[in-house]
């Protein structure tokens, strides 16, 4: 399920961008709790231009935002029954735990051609 605030819930990439194919991970967090997501992660911020990232929750519920002018505005409620949530390079977006949670954030980027 899929929950936006402050936008319609549409079938629209700039939304609820799918990870691209081809991209492979390439490293992991530890995994976050309420009391241990670093402070960075609470507000706006982005990847580098290249790098896709997937938020996985564990336990409990976390909202993830996109907040960049470039998309439209989305709140979604991610947990352990939805999909992760598809960070894009290069846009800006913060996560904001909803009690208590258990979470982590998987980077991709394009796997080489050699």
């Amino acid at each position: 399920m899929y929950l936006f605030i402050g936008t319609a819930m549409q079938s629209d990439d700039r939304i609820h961008p799918e990870l691209p194919t081809g991209f492979r991970p390439y490293r992991r967090t530890d995994v976050f709790t309420q009391d241990t997501v670093p402070a960075g992660l609470l507000k706006a911020h982005n990847t580098r231009d290249g790098v896709w990232a997937l938020i996985t929750v564990l336990e409990g519920e976390l909202a993830y935002s996109v907040n960049d002018p470039r998309r439209p505005a989305s709140r979604r409620v991610l947990t352990p029954h939805t999909p992760p949530g598809v960070i894009e390079p290069t846009i800006l977006h913060a996560v904001a735990p909803l009690g208590a949670v258990r979470f982590f954030v998987e980077f991709h980027r394009q796997e080489s051609a050699t």
